[in-house]
């Protein structure tokens, strides 16, 4: 199972004022082999198999609207995630599973981005029950469900629950949101979107 570098999720002010969610190491981040609290699979759904290793190619989110190509977010230098560079695409974290994989596949996008909408604009809309689809470079597309959308302060950022092992095939989708500090160029909450695999096609 790919083990996942620590990080935890925070906003960040980049030149020119744009606005945008980045990634930064958590110091106190715990063993990965320990699975994350409440990792069972999720309650009222059944576990469906996994698949095998394939990239995905882009996210599709039908009651937002959402249909964008997912570019690789990797690590910079000084081990924060990279974050795409403009309000779309969002991006997969390559070093997480990728969907339908088991364990936690990560994919991050911007809420907003030099004044215009993100990717992610209406992720905190999101409810239990919504679908996510996940299109990958073998041809299938992965489909989630939701289970459950959190918002945490950026200093209580659950880094265990987000990115801990799990036996199933799940997803969290992640971006910033709550108010904006505009004394500190930043948001003050992530939004976090857990959500697990329902089914999967081949087209």
């Amino acid at each position: 199972m790919r083990v996942l570098t620590g990080v935890a999720t925070v906003c960040a002010v980049f030149s020119l004022g744009l606005v945008a969610c980045g990634l930064e190491p958590e110091l106190d981040q715990p063993p990965l082999s320990v699975p994350a609290p409440g990792a069972q699979a999720p309650a009222g759904g059944s576990m469906v198999a996994p698949l095998a290793h394939s990239e995905p190619l882009r996210i599709e989110i039908p009651i937002l609207g959402v249909k964008s190509d997912l570019m690789d977010l990797g690590l910079n230098r000084d081990g924060t995630m990279e974050t795409p560079p403009e309000a779309y695409p969002a991006g997969w974290y390559t070093g997480s599973p990728t969907p339908g994989e088991i364990g936690p596949a990560i994919i991050a996008g911007h809420v907003n981005w030099s004044g215009d909408p993100g990717v992610f604009a209406k992720l905190h809309e999101l409810g239990p029950g919504d679908q996510v689809a996940v299109v990958r470079r073998d041809g299938a597309t992965v489909l989630f469900r939701v289970d459950r959308v959190d918002r945490y302060p950026k200093h209580k950022f659950p880094t265990r629950a987000v990115y801990g092992d799990i036996p199933y095939s799940g997803l969290r989708l992640i971006t910033c949101g709550g108010d904006f500090d505009r004394a500190a160029h930043s948001y003050l909450d992530n939004i976090v979107v857990y959500a697990s695999m329902v089914g999967s096609a081949k087209v």
